[in-house]
């Protein structure tokens, strides 16, 4: 530890020995995970803790210990709930206070969306700010890091419309880059061609409303998943129509795009810039568009950064590598 620390203690209420272990987890891997993502020690013995670090760090982990175990009282908490909790704390600039399980707070409805299967917070000021822009613009753009809660907001959001009948049906469409737009060479009949490419979709919808729910929602013709090739020459009125991976567009592909969008539709596109798999030489339309709409009216803008990152902590390290490395910068 280094030689500028305290030292906070706790003691947590009622001494509920189920509870204890619940926070700590198996052989205290909950612990050992704020210890190491905080540079802290945490003592404890039953249910009293003493954390040791720098004072920032080590107030941050009373607050944190404090709201796991509250959580504690309505859940079963695990390493995944842990990390997201950290994550949260990052997001808020060290601020704990949204981690409780039931928020008092009304407008935090505003930011949940309760799907068949699960409910889908967001997590932070620009996951916030994301589906705040997703709900007021036509057309909300979100770009950043792979793991952010771009895609899947995304898609519990166009669920959401659509089963509150603000639209008539979901679109969510996908470039098959490395295909180009020539299916025909790939074997297999149609789904068989593109369902590689849009397999990450199908997982989102699959997580929210169950694989036997969305068979029957695409029989229906209520969701549609498809190629962006499949798009030119139509009009999509009354749609919530999702571009996953519009880094991999050409600027071609992102104005045939952006102008299919009709009438009681609203659109969001979604893209790393930093992983663009196009031939060399040939511009993003997402880097494009960045550029041709910052100031048009009704688009909203959401940049995302490492911190958002919601999945293993490993993939925001990774992450972070890579943008030290200068290989991640946003234009």
């Amino acid at each position: 530890m280094n030689a500028v620390t305290i030292s906070r203690d706790l003691v947590l209420e009622p001494a509920d020995n189920n509870r204890l272990a619940n926070l700590c987890g198996q052989f205290d891997e909950h612990i050992r995970q704020i210890e190491r993502r905080l540079n802290v020690e945490i003592a404890s013995r039953g249910n009293q803790f003493r954390i040791t670090g720098k004072p920032g760090a080590a107030q941050i982990g009373q607050d944190l210990i404090q709201s796991l175990f509250r959580l504690t009282d309505s859940e079963r908490l695990d390493p995944e709930r842990v990390h997201i909790c950290l994550q949260e704390v990052a997001m808020n600039d060290g601020e704990v206070a949204e981690l409780s399980a039931v928020h008092d707070d009304g407008d935090e409805s505003l930011f949940e969306i309760q799907t068949r299967r699960k409910l889908v917070r967001a997590r932070g000021a620009n996951q916030r700010g994301y589906l705040k822009n997703i709900r007021e613009h036509d057309l909300a753009i979100g770009i950043g890091p792979a793991g952010t809660g771009k895609t899947y907001l995304a898609v519990a959001s166009a669920i959401d419309a659509l089963e509150s009948e603000q639209v008539r049906r979901i679109i969510l469409v996908r470039p098959a880059v490395e295909a180009g737009e020539r299916l025909g060479f790939l074997p297999g009949d149609l789904s068989q061609k593109v369902d590689p490419y849009l397999r990450p979709m199908y997982d989102a919808l699959y997580d929210m409303l169950g694989p036997e729910q969305v068979g029957r929602m695409i029989e229906k013709n209520l969701i549609e998943v498809a190629p962006l090739a499949f798009m030119r020459g139509r009009s999509l009125n009354d749609s919530f129509v999702l571009l996953d991976e519009a880094q991999n567009t050409s600027v071609a592909q992102m104005k045939m795009f952006l102008t299919r969008i009709g009438f009681g539709s609203r659109a969001v596109v979604t893209g790393d810039i930093t992983q663009i798999d196009l031939p060399a030489g040939q511009q993003s339309g997402l880097k494009n568009a960045v550029e041709i709409l910052s100031d048009v009216d009704g688009v909203g803008f959401t940049w995302f950064t490492p911190n958002d990152v919601v999945r293993h902590e490993l993939v925001q390290r990774i992450v972070e590598a890579y943008e030290s490395d200068g290989n991640g910068k946003q234009p």
